[in-house]
């Protein structure tokens, strides 16, 4: 098995305008694929910032994607009359981006987040598709979901929505999520729809954003996950209303353009983010499903 390394040693800089001014802004490079680094809550870079922050291009060459979830066998396994075994089991996050199912080509990703919800019988929620193979819930026409097509990078498309995409090749890679406070450009704030608990207690954020340029921004925001942070207004425990503010910040910043989609991923007790080798947040609770990304080797 093989871990990829790539853009380490870059991450824990403290970002400022100088050091941002020297370098290429991501969405005008055509030659960019994906990036690491904090954020406080208005989207600005900062080593010590709370929020931990992946953005890729979809359509990146280098780049490609897939899911797992927990199961006790191997993953598209089929029984004796062809069909897909389905053996869930509870995994927590390292779990589900390490081993044998969690690899693509003999390599292990370069980034992955957390994605479902579990239900009591250790099964995926909502939506979830790797690669074709789909293992998915009882809510996953009720759910919405992120997902990337299948097909040649530069065709690759990010999508976000309720269930099955109509056209088949969207439905490649897919993972189940809820509440989406971005739709088609709009956002809203949906504190009243996760309930007091999930709005103002359970505040440990996991997300997901798409631009009208097609980039990709995962967001985890863990402020008890890590004890060392400078709190302040700027960087503390995301509220649903503050949700526009992060994620504009970050596509202006970096070029991304404005976004379009967004919805959450498992919250609470499941947040997880890796990348470049190193589990930034990692929790406790088992989840329903992670969303990989793998970068080509140099080689």
């Amino acid at each position: 098995m093989v871990a990829i390394g790539l853009l380490s040693g870059c991450q824990e800089i403290e970002f400022n305008a100088a050091t941002e001014a020297s370098q290429k802004c991501p969405g005008e490079d055509e030659k960019f694929s994906i990036s690491f680094f904090k954020t406080d809550n208005q989207g600005r870079k900062s080593a010590r910032g709370i929020n931990h922050v992946i953005i890729f291009n979809p359509k990146s060459e280098v780049l490609d994607f897939k899911v797992n979830v927990g199961l006790a066998h191997q993953l598209y396994a089929k029984d004796k009359r062809g069909k897909l075994r389905k053996e869930y089991v509870p995994k927590v996050f390292y779990e589900l981006i390490t081993g044998e199912n969690a690899q693509l080509n003999e390599q292990l990703p370069i980034a992955a987040i957390n994605a479902d919800y579990i239900d009591t019988e250790n099964k995926p929620q909502g939506l979830n598709i790797s690669r074709g193979y789909e293992y998915s819930g009882a809510f996953k026409n009720k759910r919405s979901s992120f997902g990337i097509s299948a097909g040649k990078p530069q065709q690759r498309k990010a999508t976000i929505q309720t269930g099955r995409r109509n056209n088949e090749i969207l439905n490649y890679n897919i993972v189940g999520g809820n509440g989406r406070f971005y739709s088609n450009g709009q956002f809203k704030d949906i504190c009243v729809n996760l309930g007091e608990f999930a709005c103002k207690v359970a505040t440990n954020r996991s997300m997901v954003a798409i631009t009208n340029q097609g980039y990709v921004i995962f967001l985890v925001n863990d402020i008890k996950a890590n004890s060392e942070v400078e709190v302040s207004q700027l960087n503390q425990e995301l509220l649903p209303d503050m949700f526009d503010n992060v994620l504009e910040g970050i596509a202006r910043s970096n070029c991304l353009g404005k976004i379009q989609e967004g919805m959450l991923f498992d919250g609470g007790q499941s947040p997880g983010l890796y990348y470049d080798n190193k589990i930034y947040v990692e929790n406790t609770g088992p989840i329903g499903s992670v969303f990989l990304i793998y970068k080509k080797r140099n080689d």
